[in-house]
């Protein structure tokens, strides 16, 4: 069985300062996106679906498409303001799309069967796929003991994942008693202090303290086709309360959490033993290329891929 990999490319990196996801990272000027490749298609996926604005086309196929097309099957989909279900359309003041719930749904006509949801710019690791991989081998067994669908994400500590240059958004997974995912809370603007450690600020001024253990959702999720349907329709609710909005973002974290509190499907909280790291802002980079020539160095990548 082979997998898509559908990546989350249309973001403008406003904090970034530009386009994360052309931004080198590796020794012969490698991208962040070249490595996940690399580690998915070890693990069995063996198509990258690319969710990029329309504007940016060419510039990314040229500076990010051509790097794959030689070793894996790529296909390329568009997150258009105006990709809205009858009757709703955008506002006359709106000129962002709809946020990541949107983005996975422009990838529905050319995902094939199971598919993971990564970010361009961020690195999982190559257990992530591994893991996510053996998820879907078994989800047919489960899915059918369970009667409802079950889907998976990685998570990461909290700990892992803070910039030492800014805050930063991190959806924080909610387990139930048998550790089963059962939700996931958006919390905005966590931050390191100097002394090491997390907190985040509540809306009447105080801090909530965080031990940093906490496991978070970097969106790296996996799923079946079934759930285009499913977050079609909790899509067509959003639109139905916030379609007037000119800001407002239907987060692919939010509408998971909605379908798992329903009880229309069945989440695993799958961990992995690799390292993540990102690049929330430019500060970051230098970091990253630490991070990559660390690994180089032992082994677990080539010098030039």
């Amino acid at each position: 069985m082979t997998y898509d990999l559908v990546v989350l490319a249309a973001g403008v990196g406003s904090r970034f300062g530009g386009l994360k996801q052309v931004e080198p990272v590796g020794p012969g000027g490698e991208l962040v996106i070249e490595y996940s490749a690399h580690d998915a298609r070890r693990a069995g996926f063996d198509r990258v679906v690319f969710v990029i604005r329309r504007d940016i086309e060419q510039a990314f196929r040229a500076a990010v498409g051509r790097r794959l097309e030689a070793r894996m099957d790529v296909a390329y989909v568009f997150q258009e303001l105006g990709n809205l279900p009858l009757p709703y359309t955008p506002p006359p003041g709106r000129v962002k799309p709809w946020g990541t719930g949107q983005a996975v749904l422009a990838a529905e006509p050319v995902v094939r069967g199971p598919f993971a949801v990564i970010n361009a710019d961020d690195f999982y690791g190559a257990s992530a796929y591994r893991a996510l991989a053996g998820h879907f081998r078994d989800a047919g067994a489960a899915e059918a003991a369970q009667g409802r669908p079950v889907y998976a994400l990685v998570g990461y500590p909290l700990r892992q994942t803070l910039s030492e240059h800014g805050a930063v958004n991190r959806g924080v997974c909610v387990t139930d008693a048998a550790g089963r995912l059962s939700g996931i809370d958006e919390v905005m603007k966590i931050e390191r202090t100097p002394d090491g450690r997390m907190r985040h600020p509540l809306a009447w001024g105080e801090w909530r303290q965080l031990s940093g253990d906490e496991m978070v959702s970097m969106t790296f999720f996996g799923f079946t086709p079934v759930f285009f349907g499913q977050l079609r329709g909790l899509f067509v609710d959003f639109l139905g309360k916030y379609g007037r909005s000119e800001t407002a973002e239907f987060y692919l974290p939010v509408a998971v959490g909605g379908l798992l509190q329903a009880g229309y499907a069945e989440m695993r909280l799958l961990k992995s033993d690799d390292a993540w790291f990102g690049m929330t802002y430019r500060q970051d980079v230098p970091g990253a290329r630490t991070a990559l020539r660390r690994l180089i160095d032992q082994g677990v990548y080539p010098e030039r891929l």
